[in-house]
């Protein structure tokens, strides 16, 4: 029988920290957060390595990232104790449970009803309290919650639309992973006021979400 709580240690020293995740609260939470009960029943004896794992029906093409990966991104968001997070892209609710443990309230948005419900059950039967599901399209954000301190977008994007910056608060923060395969970047979106800039944060390969593609253009 697996020992997932080796595992876990395993995993924060053995991927976490050897690629420059060096927040203790990031590190803490994600040793704490149990990744197994947030994949299928017959991915939870891999739940632990380093690589993207199928969450909900095979046709969803929906991944949980890589710990390594999702670690830099929450690092990169810098989220704070009184922070309110939007996640975009919840899944089964793996990165609103750590992201619970890092800010005050996290809002969970995933348009998947499936993923919805379990991402709700897991996190009720964890006793996670300052975690919320809602159900609605990804790229549409959530606005009646907001404005957000962060919001964390659980998968890549090849295009960023406006109305989740508008979403954010005149200090807000937005983590993404922007770009498919190789050609992907994760980059962290400062507002300040009404005005909004990036900045680089590292190279990453991850599965785009469903409603960020990029348009078809049309060629002569």
């Amino acid at each position: 029988m697996t020992d997932f709580n080796q595992s876990r240690r395993k995993m924060v020293d053995n991927q976490l920290r050897t690629n420059d995740v060096t927040d203790h609260r990031i590190l803490d939470a994600m040793e704490l957060v149990p990744r197994e009960r947030f994949v299928p029943a017959s991915k939870r004896a891999v739940a632990y390595i380093d690589e993207d794992l199928p969450v909900g029906a095979s046709d969803t093409g929906r991944m949980l990232m890589k710990p390594h990966i999702f670690g830099k991104l929450v690092q990169l968001a810098d989220i704070r104790e009184g922070d309110v997070v939007l996640v975009v892209g919840a899944g089964t609710g793996y990165s609103a449970a750590v992201v619970s443990k890092l800010a005050a309230s996290v809002v969970a948005l995933e348009e998947n009803p499936d993923l919805a419900k379990t991402a709700t059950e897991v996190l009720v039967d964890l006793g996670i309290e300052n975690a919320v599901v809602v159900e609605g399209a990804l790229a549409a954000g959530y606005s009646s919650e907001g404005p957000y301190d962060v919001i964390l977008v659980d998968g890549a994007v090849e295009v960023l639309p406006q109305t989740l910056t508008d979403q954010l608060k005149p200090t807000g923060r937005l983590a993404v992973i922007e770009g498919r395969g190789g050609s992907g970047v994760a980059k962290l979106y400062q507002k300040s006021g009404t005005a909004v800039s990036s900045r680089f944060g590292f190279n990453a390969s991850v599965s785009v979400l469903p409603g960020f593609a990029k348009a078809e253009e049309f060629v002569f």
